[in-house]
């Protein structure tokens, strides 16, 4: 057969095996039989294409599919069988055996590899991947123990070395100078002396021996100075011995600067002068604070003179009105004494003077959640700081702040998260329990100087869910069973519970009570039908404050987020005594009056304060001055009439013995603050009001009356 392209070109494929024609192989006769009959047989798939391939390819195609695998041999024989029969088989074949399709199949032949090079590094995933790490840990062991291991021998061998390259480099030329010094002998004298005393090293030691040799040579002239210029070698080592006589001189004094910074001595003595410095700073304001004398300073400031003027104006008023009123109980009718009385009092109106702030850089920005004061120390004040908003949290601190230094607190604990409630500890007055806005209860020791908590609620296993809003310190009285007076700590959280927590080694809590949510009493209208009621999402109420009866610390009074009040005993927890429903908003705060101990105030976010008798379900007072949030409300330690509320915009003082529609006082925040909690002084007639910027203010309060106790059997 013969194949031409479309020119008329012969394009013929010649085979590249040829094969001995006089070979012949008997198995030759069964090999085309079968391919005879393989091509009789073969279907028509392949239309006239076939007739462009040779018979020596067709027969070798054939052969592949026929022969035995593995027998290289016995295929390239009956090869060149078959081609040595060509002639044969071109004979035998008639028109129709060419016109017949032949089905060819394709095969793909053995790889043939011709550089293997084998991969260094193996994937994770691959089967042999946890072999070759286990041979690594091993090489990795065999290094580790070759140090000091016989078993090991260095060898060296010698290897080609590389290529030397010529580099050239550009730089400025490098100037050579000589310098000289001129010093007197004492100079030297005194130099080489120190360097005989202490020698340092090897080094200042030869400076030293060269310099002992050239000091009869320069002591001869002592009136005279001496150029060491001339000599090169002298010259140099005075200046490396004098270079290094002065810094070991820098560095004895640097070592004994930081040694007396460092001792304990002058640390106290840093601390008294600081308290010194500090007395003499406030004295007056300090004095005004204690209702003490002001001693006025010839030498004192812009500032504190008018402080000390203000004071000296107020106290001399005091001492006139004091005069005035012993001269009319002289010669006035009694009667008529109580009337003029009044007339000045009105003539005066009450006012806060601001003495001092507890204010420094670490408090700034922090708001001021919850304010206590140590109960043996009426100077200490505990303050905590955190915010009461979920977007705005941040770390918290609680400062131990005291009047000897206004300007920074004595002790900082620092909290991952906001403090929003803290208390001192009345058996143990060391001990400062701290609530933070995830639910945690702390307790530190305010003797020490370390700020990690003794005790941590992290690992109880009924800790709080939620913020603890208020915790406070409760004496009870066991002395019906022999034990005399316990102090337990009492906390109350959003997640609804009162816990009462354990202080043994670890902090554990039991439960008082659970909050749980009652429905709004609703009176039905006439024709209205009866609404089916709403299903609840949570069956306990997010508890906000609690105030236990200052006679009798088995009952206590518990607000809520629903604006209801809840008053509960300590000996039931499943019920509620009464609930007084008066509030329209979350209590934020509830108080028992301290002398007439059967009244409590509350106020709430719905801009209300309200004054309730424990009898009573019903509110006998209600005050609203103004549409702010009240934030806090505390009673006057010396007046049963008097107390103060901290609302966002200012701080009021109300005197219900003079008026129960609008405070005697009211003092306005700057633009950019707002308040957020108050608390009285113990000893004295100051206040102290608690910002979001960080500062707790304290003021004094000024010509506010008591009240007798006339009247105060009145208003019981």
């Amino acid at each position: 057969l013969q194949v031409f392209d479309d020119e008329g070109k012969d394009v013929t494929p010649h085979p590249l095996f040829h094969s001995d024609p006089n070979a012949v192989i008997p198995r030759q006769a069964k090999l085309l039989a079968s391919s005879a009959h393989f091509g009789a047989t073969g279907s028509g798939t392949y239309g006239s294409s076939s007739t462009s391939i040779s018979n020596a390819s067709t027969t070798e195609s054939i052969l592949d599919e026929t022969a035995e695998p593995g027998s290289r041999r016995d295929t390239t024989v009956s090869l060149s069988g078959v081609q040595g029969r060509q002639e044969e088989i071109e004979e035998e074949l008639t028109e129709e055996d060419l016109d017949r399709s032949v089905d060819i199949y394709l095969t793909e032949t053995e790889t043939i590899w011709i550089l293997d090079m084998p991969s260094v590094a193996v994937s994770v995933e691959s089967e042999d991947a946890g072999r070759i790490q286990e041979r690594n840990r091993i090489y990795a062991d065999i290094c580790k123990n070759r140090p000091g291991n016989d078993r090991f021998v260095e060898k060296m061998m010698q290897t080609i070395n590389g290529a030397a390259k010529n580099k050239e480099v550009q730089c400025d030329q490098i100037v050579m100078e000589d310098k000289g010094m001129t010093v007197t002998s004492w100079d030297l004298y005194n130099s080489f002396n120190v360097l005989e005393i202490k020698p340092t090293s090897k080094a200042e030691g030869s400076g030293a021996t060269a310099g002992r040799s050239t000091k009869p040579h320069t002591t001869k002239e002592h009136d005279r100075t001496t150029s060491v210029s001339s000599d090169r070698g002298s010259t140099s080592s005075t200046m490396i011995s004098e270079s290094s006589v002065l810094a070991r001189n820098h560095e004895e004094e640097e070592c004994h600067s930081e040694a007396i910074l460092t001792s304990e001595k002058f640390q106290q003595d840093l601390f008294f002068m600081e308290r010194i410095l500090m007395e003499n700073i406030f004295q007056p304001k300090l004095a005004a604070y204690r209702q003490f004398p002001v001693l006025i300073d010839p030498d004192v400031t812009s500032d504190t003179s008018d402080t000390v003027a203000a004071v000296k104006e107020a106290k001399e008023h005091r001492k006139e009105k004091k005069d005035k009123e012993e001269q009319k109980e002289a010669f006035i009718d009694p009667s008529i004494l109580s009337d003029v009385n009044k007339i000045l009092e009105e003539t005066v109106p009450p006012r806060l003077e601001r003495l001092w702030s507890y204010t420094c850089d670490l408090t700034n920005g922090h708001s001021v959640s919850s304010m206590a004061w140590s109960k043996v120390n009426p100077d200490l004040l505990a303050v905590g700081y955190g915010a009461f908003d979920f977007k705005e949290q941040k770390k918290g601190l609680a400062c131990c702040w005291s009047l000897k230094n206004p300007m920074w607190p004595e002790r900082i604990f620092r909290c991952e998260h906001g403090v929003t409630a803290l208390d001192f500890s009345m058996a143990s007055p060391n001990l400062l329990a701290v609530g933070t806005y995830n639910g945690s209860v702390a307790i530190y020791n305010v003797r020490s100087c370390n700020d990690v908590a003794l005790l941590d609620s992290s690992e109880s296993s009924n800790k709080h869910t939620g913020p603890v809003w208020q915790l406070r310190w409760v004496e009870q009285d066991r002395s019906a069973t022999g034990d005399g007076k316990t102090e337990r700590l009492i906390c109350i959280s959003a997640d609804g519970q009162i816990t009462e927590w354990l202080v043994q080694k670890r902090l554990d809590c039991t439960d008082l009570v659970k909050i749980k949510r009652t429905e709004s009493e609703k009176k039905k209208l006439p024709g209205e039908k009866e609404r089916k009621s709403e299903a609840l999402i949570s069956q306990q109420a997010a508890g906000m404050c609690f105030d236990f009866h200052p006679k009798d610390t088995n009952f206590y009074l518990a607000g809520t987020e629903e604006g209801h009040i809840h008053k509960c005993s300590c000996s039931s927890r499943e019920q509620f005594l009464k609930t007084y429903r008066g509030h329209k908003g979350p209590v934020y705060k509830v108080a028992w009056n301290p002398f007439s101990t059967d009244m409590f105030l509350s106020c709430s976010a719905d801009w209300s304060i309200i004054l309730w008798h424990q009898d009573s379900q019903m509110p006998l007072l209600t005050f609203s001055s103004t549409t702010a949030v009240v934030h806090d409300i505390t009673w006057s330690p010396k007046s049963a009439f008097v107390f103060a509320t901290a609302k966002e915009s200012r701080v009021e003082i109300w005197d219900l013995s003079v008026s129960i529609l609008d405070p005697v006082i009211s003092y306005f925040a700057s633009p950019r603050e707002k308040f957020t909690s108050v608390l009285f002084a113990t000893n004295t007639d100051c206040l102290l009001v608690g910002d979001s910027r960080g500062e707790v203010g304290v003021f004094e309060l000024q010509n506010l009356a008591a009240p007798n106790s006339n009247k105060v059997r009145l208003t019981r």
